[in-house]
């Protein structure tokens, strides 16, 4: 069989001249590729660095406005109002949920002018069961506390004067059982799996 000649398909196969041309342009794309992403680097720095010193700037503000409003005297003025206005006011217990905060203040309005009914809520926005009232007499709290034990909604509303949170100070309650700590009234018991060292049957 004579040999065949193979033909080479897609043109003519280029030279070495070509090729370096070719391979030096690819470089000089790629080097002004990099040098487009460093100044777009250096940009995105500069800027972060801009964002940075006036976040600086925001938080010395701030910081600068908390230690003038947690001035002693402002403090105490504003727990003096607290205090002054709890002495106005009753805590009501035993709210009914679907209460509304008019139908209250009509229950005290016999007692004086009421200022304000507070029903507090949980997060979800629904009603705890419990309510402040606030008077604009101080002399209003003894007639409300004779509603004590009155009912309002088919519920008999526990009444009390209200008492002043104290910023920092918590009511001691003592101790409660905790069942994980190991000891039922001074003598440890085991755990609910402990090793048996016989086995059965």
């Amino acid at each position: 069989m004579a040999e065949e000649e193979h033909e080479v398909y897609g043109g003519d196969i280029p030279d070495e001249g070509e090729m370096e041309g070719d391979v030096e342009m690819a470089r000089a794309d790629e080097d002004a590729l990099k040098l487009q992403e460093l100044d777009d680097m250096k940009k995105r720095l500069k800027e972060m660095e801009d964002e940075a010193s006036a976040l600086r700037e925001m938080q010395a503000k701030v910081e600068k406005e908390m230690s003038s409003v947690q001035d002693p005297a402002s403090v105490a003025a504003t727990q003096a109002s607290k205090e002054e206005a709890d002495s106005r006011s009753v805590f009501v217990g035993n709210v009914d949920y679907s209460c509304t905060p008019e139908e209250v203040q009509q229950h005290f309005q016999s007692c004086g002018t009421v200022n304000r009914v507070t029903i507090r809520t949980d997060k979800f926005g629904q009603p705890k069961g419990f309510a402040y009232v606030e008077f604009l007499e101080v002399e209003a709290v003894q007639e409300a506390l004779l509603l004590n034990e009155s009912e309002l909604h088919g519920r008999q509303l526990k009444v009390s004067s209200k008492r002043t949170n104290i910023p920092g100070m918590k009511e001691y309650s003592g101790r409660r059982f905790n069942p994980y700590s190991g000891f039922r009234f001074g003598r440890p018991y085991p755990s609910p799996y402990f090793y048996v060292p016989f086995g059965y049957g």
